[in-house]
C-alpha cells in the first residue's frame, strides 16, 4: 500500500486523461472538491492551459443527462 499523493499537476493531468473533464475549469473544480490547495499557483501559465484544455477535448466522454460519470 502506497501513501503517494501526486502532486496537483500530476492529479490535473489525470483528470485531463481521465474522461471526465471537459474544461480546464472542469479540472481545477475536481482537484478543490479532492482537497488539493494553491490550485491556481500550480496550473498557472498558457502552455500549460493548452496543453490541459487539448488533452480535455482529446478525452472528454460525453455522459447522457442525468447520468454521473465514473
Amino acid at each position: 500500500m502506497s501513501n503517494h499523493r501526486p502532486t496537483t499537476l500530476e492529479r490535473a493531468y489525470e483528470l485531463a486523461r481521465a474522461g471526465g473533464c471537459r474544461t480546464v475549469g472542469d479540472i481545477k473544480t475536481a482537484l478543490q472538491a479532492e482537497g488539493f490547495e494553491r490550485i491556481q499557483d500550480s496550473l498557472y501559465g498558457p502552455t500549460l492551459t493548452a496543453a490541459l484544455r487539448k488533452l480535455c477535448q482529446e478525452h472528454y466522454i460525453a455522459t447522457p443527462e442525468g447520468e454521473a460519470a465514473e
